[in-house]
């Protein structure tokens, strides 16, 4: 399980995560919801250790990350998509998803069941990532960050500029890797219908702070808008 407790984050003078508590479970999806500036992507950084965090803990499977480099926390299977794909642009598709295997021990190559959730890149795999549209670039972006069987999945914003029906293949996916694969989840999201239909638990900022919290079922769609709308 993933723990956050009381985590901050300065950007010089900037107060950036104020106390941010919440957890991740394996076999579950936990959803953070803001609207923009709110501290999403600082958290998700912060948890990457990509941004070290000023004040607060983050645990996983028992131990205290600290200061580990985002390296450590990525061999300790931790996987990450940030917002904007970061794929490379002038590799191949294989390519992209062999530099994933950097956080995967000595020897591993690319599992088969990971070309397999997105088939579309199996049949792309010499492609250069840059030629590719965006939905696709998200879906590598995705599998990169699975090639070292990860069993913390971080996503920042996945369905951000993304068509709908890519939108739907990356959701189906990440309801297996909860349910099947018992992966635990933590999705940083604006589009509040996707987040609706895959979340079991929700965590809801506003100016650096968790100011709403609950499981799917309880949390009523009015109590989360509120938060969202401008």
């Amino acid at each position: 399980m993933l723990n956050v407790d009381k985590l901050h984050l300065h950007y010089g003078a900037s107060h950036a995560l104020r106390g941010v508590s919440l957890d991740a479970s394996p076999g579950s999806i936990s959803c953070v919801l803001g609207r923009n500036g709110v501290g999403k992507s600082s958290l998700l950084r912060a948890i990457m250790g990509i941004n070290p965090a000023s004040a607060g803990d983050v645990r996983w499977e028992g131990q205290s990350l600290g200061k580990m480099p985002p390296y450590e926390r990525a061999r300790r299977g931790i996987g990450y998509v940030p917002q904007g794909r970061e794929i490379f642009p002038r590799l191949t598709v294989e390519e992209n998803l062999e530099a994933g295997l950097a956080a995967a021990p000595r020897g591993a190559s690319i599992p088969d069941d990971v070309v397999s959730l997105f088939p579309v890149l199996g049949e792309m795999l010499q492609r250069r990532g840059g030629d590719l549209s965006g939905g696709q670039q998200q879906q590598l972006a995705i599998a990169r960050a699975l090639v070292a069987k990860p069993r913390l999945l971080i996503l920042d914003e996945p369905t951000e500029g993304i068509q709908p029906s890519i939108i739907k293949d990356i959701g189906r996916v990440l309801k297996r890797l909860a349910t099947d694969a018992g992966m635990a989840i933590l999705l940083v999201e604006q589009y509040f219908d996707f987040a609706r239909e895959l979340a079991d638990r929700f965590f809801v900022m506003d100016r650096g702070e968790v100011v709403l919290s609950g499981e799917g079922a309880e949390m009523t769609d009015a109590k989360i808008r509120r938060y969202l709308t401008v």
